[in-house]
């Protein structure tokens, strides 16, 4: 048997170099983690080659004693952390004391400081045994990396072209700067200044990194659950297919990959998205340090919650909440102030998306939209009048004015004009109507005048008797009348002007592919949603004007209605400003 023996310190160096520093990101990231702990409000950052030739950060942080320089090379060294206690409630974004002696194992590291109120300011160069140099620093720090991997040739083949490391350093100050907008960054890579973002509010730092257009089609999250707390920005879901990925959560402040966190995003937005599109957010999660443990990944982007089913619960519905309300675009007039990211935004910052409050009521003309058959004689296009009295109290969906090729709802607001898909829309109204019917058991039932038969092989014969209660709780009565027939008394009231045979078709197709359970929501889900698309409105159905309004009417009082079932918008604005400079109004 081989004998035992201990590792040299520059081996153990290396080895732990191997968890941390995976490419020059790994290193930036380090780095810049140290510059804000020590209280930084100005970073500079010197890239080339992308970061694999030089990573140079000038930080204006409190500095290194010149006693600890020595220290801040040596392994499991720092001044974070002195206890257990310390590590379980650890809030500083650094603690395990291991970078930048890692870093130093495989590349040639400087750190130049001066501390605050220091007369001096001192250099090391490569270990912890090198002499200390004078030098010449106003204050703060300046790490310099060399040559990343150049005592271990066979690491550094591993790295990838200069472009696609650079583009990993960037995503990496992405990420350190939307966590920190109170600090300035600015960045160049092989003597090109590729960007300088000045301190700000987290509106103001948003709209720098992910741009005007996600600005503009975002809604702001904000919930306080005493003990936690998630604010940021998510993308309307209309949009997540135009803006591309980008997903941003921090957990006080660090960012990480959770999939307690990712599981919840994706619950809140399932029912609002469309086809594979992937929504952009940026998201801070806050909650006491010692409910999470940061001390589980080297490379510290991944968190262990003590109850993650709290956190998955509060984050889900947090979501839910923002994406709920009927956001109404920010070209149409608002009779609220949208809410402020911490602090009062500039007139030229964009602004989050304003919802509604579902409560608001208005007297219209209009009766309860129902679904039948469409009625061949009756004229549509009689544009509804808008009494005087309600001119200066325009509803948020606006007024009905008409119907283009039976499909599109045209609507008159305030400030312009809205475009509405009746039966996206409808389908969204009845789908939210038969869960909450459901969830509370009342749903209603209409009988059918005669009794309905249709023929049916054995498989969904089998499942009525396997599902009987489960068809009655949602509204269907279905009985056998013969050995391959069975027949349809009664359907959900919410679907009456619906086809009875396919939709009992659809039901017991889905039923026998997938079953239905209470404690399955997403299946439950998706089988109330297919059942809605059947029974919502279709196209070329002809609606009076106060079935239309009726329509506007429900639409502000449904949950997630700007968007249906599958994820398609249901309805788009354009502002008079928009019209006019279509038509080179004022040109």
């Amino acid at each position: 048997m081989p004998k035992i023996q201990t590792l040299p310190d520059i081996l153990i160096s290396q080895i732990a170099a191997g968890e941390v520093v995976e490419r020059p990101a790994s290193v930036l990231k380090e780095v810049l983690e140290n510059s804000l702990d020590a209280g930084s409000r100005s970073i500079q950052i010197h890239l080339e080659e992308g970061g694999a030739k030089l990573i140079r950060v000038i930080d204006d942080g409190c500095g290194i004693e010149k006693e600890d320089l020595a220290l801040a090379f040596t392994r499991h060294a720092t001044s974070k952390i002195h206890s257990l206690e310390d590590l379980e409630t650890v809030e500083t974004l650094g603690f395990r004391g291991e970078a930048l002696a890692s870093i130093a194992s495989v590349a040639r590291l400087s750190i130049t400081s001066r501390a605050t109120n220091s007369q001096q300011a001192w250099k090391l160069v490569g270990s912890a045994d090198a002499q200390l140099e004078p030098a010449a620093l106003m204050g703060g720090c300046i790490v310099e990396m060399r040559d990343l991997y150049f005592n271990t040739p066979a690491r550094r083949k591993f790295l990838k072209s200069a472009g696609t490391e650079f583009a990993h350093c960037q995503e990496v100050i992405k990420r350190v700067a939307l966590a920190h907008p109170e600090a300035a960054f600015s960045l160049t890579h092989n003597g090109r200044n590729h960007f300088q973002w000045a301190p700000g509010n987290l509106a103001q730092r948003l709209q720098a990194i992910l741009g005007d257009e996600f600005m503009d089609h975002s809604r702001e999250v904000l919930a306080d659950g005493g003990i936690l707390s998630l604010h940021g920005a998510i993308i309307d879901p209309t949009y997540a297919d135009s803006i591309k990925d980008q997903t941003y959560t921090f957990v006080n402040g660090r960012f990480v990959r959770d999939k307690v966190i990712s599981h919840a995003l994706r619950e809140a937005y399932r029912d609002v998205l469309h086809g594979s599109r992937q929504p952009s957010v940026c998201l801070f999660l806050s909650l006491d340090p010692s409910a999470v443990d940061v001390n589980v990944h080297p490379a510290k982007t991944e968190v262990r919650f003590r109850d993650s089913r709290a956190i998955h619960q509060f984050v889900f519905h947090s979501i839910q909440k923002a994406l709920t309300s009927l956001a109404v675009p920010k070209n149409i007039a608002a009779p609220t102030t949208p809410p402020q990211l911490h602090q009062e935004r500039q007139d030229s910052a964009p602004q989050f998306s304003t919802p509604y409050p579902p409560q608001h009521h208005y007297r219209t003309q209009q009766t309860q939209l129902e679904i039948q058959q469409p009625r061949q004689n009756e004229r549509y296009y009689d544009f509804v009048a808008i009494p005087e009295s309600t001119k200066s109290q325009f509803p948020p969906m606006g007024f009905a004015i008409g119907q283009l090729q039976g499909v599109y709802i045209l609507a008159q607001t305030e400030n312009g004009l809205i475009v509405v898909d009746m039966h996206a829309a409808h389908e969204r109204i009845v789908y939210e109507k038969l869960k909450a019917a459901i969830d509370a058991q009342s749903i209603a039932t209409q009988t059918l005048l005669i009794p309905i038969t249709l023929q049916a092989d054995t498989l969904k014969i089998a499942t009525i008797e396997e599902h009987q209660e489960t068809l009655l709780g949602m509204g269907f009565e279905l009985g056998l009348a013969g050995p391959e027939e069975i027949v349809i008394r009664a359907i959900p009231a919410l679907l009456q002007g619906g086809n009875p045979a396919k939709l009992v078709d659809t039901v017991l197709k889905e039923l026998g592919e997938q079953g239905f359970s209470n404690t399955s929501t997403a299946r439950r889900d998706e089988l109330l949603a297919t059942i809605a698309c059947h029974g919502a409105v279709r196209a070329n159905r002809q609606l009076s004007p106060p079935e239309m309004n009726a329509l506007l009417r429900q639409m502000e009082e449904t949950e997630r209605a700007g968007q249906c079932n599958h994820g398609r918008p249901t309805w788009f604005a354009l502002s008079m400003a928009q019209l006019d400079a279509m038509f080179l109004r004022g040109r």
